[in-house]
């Protein structure tokens, strides 16, 4: 059993522990704390955990980073929306939102960024603002529990966080069609879809923690990286076949989204597939429940974000969440499935037919300056 030291309280929201390596090396632990909320990411974790990734970066002793979920369910099933339905309800959101917002960026993009191994377990659900932070890892795990989905379009939403960014590095039409249908993958579409590069048995992980303070680290990251890729790549090896995927076996049928050109269009198509796939069929009646304005959201975020850096796409995002805080979609989605639990969003447009051009294109005219946004000091990582 590898004997960890604790850094703070058992208590807090997100708990941090070093395990020292064979040759004195240590290695950083953070593991989310709500395991209740299927840790759900919220303020306290957010500002926890930027100040310590950035001194664990600093720290020369300190030779790769593990962010981890607690408990077995879930890795982090998104961000925490209730605390935004909150502010939203006092007709003053904007605050709030963009404050929370700001801050979960800065740590996506800090993880995307970091120069030391950074490895994400993400065993479980991993959704929404848990996908935000595993996208960035250098080194991301899945297991054969691993349920990943960007599932906004259910909350008048849009895949937020990044999505902007990793939804373009998917086989072509698969980034539109997870995020109109909110659509679940395991980890053999994860791997195929560029959001994961190792899978490994969840039984492994005590394995792997053993195996991670053998190794002999240096202090150089990139051998580091090559050192902790092969170590994964052999866990790997021995895990066994992953449990097969859904979008690889659909992959002609999503890809035929390329052949229309309206969203109404392409909408109508995945509507009428006649199909007896459970996993189309399911992506089927989501979209059909879903927020038509977050429909047209994720067609043209992805429009607009071609070619765009890392920092550009979460500059954009960070305007794109602040006015889903002020329009409504968003806090009557949020409402009907995690506050009153209905089901049945009553949303104020209908039909991709009713939306106002004018509506959409402010989701994307920015509220700041070059020099005021909060998020201007993002490199274009």
């Amino acid at each position: 059993m590898v004997e960890l030291t604790l850094l703070n309280s058992q208590e807090d929201a997100v708990v941090f522990e070093t395990a020292a390596a064979a040759n004195g090396a240590l290695i950083g632990l953070a593991t989310l704390n709500a395991p209740k909320s299927l840790n759900a990411l919220n303020f306290d974790m957010i500002q926890l955990l930027e100040p310590q990734l950035r001194e664990w970066a600093d720290d020369a002793n300190i030779a790769m980073v593990i962010l981890k979920g607690a408990g077995e369910k879930a890795f982090c099933a998104g961000g925490d929306v209730v605390s935004l339905h909150t502010a939203m309800k006092t007709g003053e959101p904007t605050n709030h939102i963009e404050d929370f917002f700001t801050q979960e960026y800065r740590l996506d993009h800090l993880i995307h960024c970091y120069e030391k191994p950074f490895l994400v377990w993400g065993n479980g659900i991993v959704m929404g603002g848990g996908l935000g932070l595993m996208a960035g890892a250098s080194h991301r795990v899945v297991t054969e529990t691993s349920r990943i989905a960007m599932p906004e379009l259910t909350i008048g939403l849009y895949p937020d966080v990044g999505g902007s960014y990793f939804l373009h590095k998917m086989p072509e039409q698969v980034g539109l069609f997870l995020g109109l249908t909110a659509a679940s993958i395991n980890c053999d579409d994860a791997m195929f879809v560029s959001l994961a590069d190792h899978f490994v048995k969840a039984e492994k992980y005590d394995s792997l923690i053993e195996q991670l303070v053998n190794t002999k680290w240096g202090k150089t990251a990139s051998l580091n990286h090559e050192k902790l890729t092969v170590l994964l790549t052999e866990l790997d090896n021995h895990s066994g076949r992953m449990p097969k995927g859904n979008v690889k076996a659909n992959l002609a049928t999503i890809q035929k989204l390329g052949e229309f050109n309206s969203l109404q269009d392409k909408v109508a198509y995945i509507l009428n597939l006649d199909t007896d796939d459970k996993w189309l069929a399911r992506a089927q009646k989501a979209l059909r429940h879903g927020c038509p304005l977050s429909c047209a959201l994720v067609e043209h975020q992805l429009a607009k974000s071609k070619g765009k850096s890392l920092g550009e796409c979460f500059q954009m995002e960070l305007g794109m969440s602040v006015r889903c805080g002020e329009v409504g979609e968003f806090q009557e989605g949020v409402r009907a499935l995690l506050i009153d639990k209905d089901g049945a969003p009553n949303w104020q447009f209908k039909s991709i037919d009713e939306l106002p051009e004018q509506l959409i294109e402010s989701f994307f005219t920015s509220r700041w300056t070059a020099d005021s946004h909060p998020l201007t000091h993002l490199t274009k990582g």
